[in-house]
């Protein structure tokens, strides 16, 4: 998969999001800026009410490269 999945009904979207996490970063500052982020985006360009956005960590990236 692509590391989204999305739940639509006629007014209403649920968000699924599996991420993969650069070492160190705290994972529940890092989870709730992305779900604040992909709920305000979803909800001005579609006006679409986002019901949840579910955070999925996958993995932690420990190559210091950054995303």
């Amino acid at each position: 998969s692509k590391g989204v999945k999305v739940e639509l009904s006629e007014k209403e979207t649920t968000i699924d999001l599996f991420l993969i996490v650069d070492y160190g970063a705290r994972i529940p500052d890092v989870a709730w800026r992305t779900q604040e982020r992909v709920k305000n985006a979803v909800e001005s360009m579609t006006g679409l009410d986002v019901k949840a956005i579910n955070i999925h960590v996958q993995g932690v990236n420990f190559d210091g490269k950054g995303s």
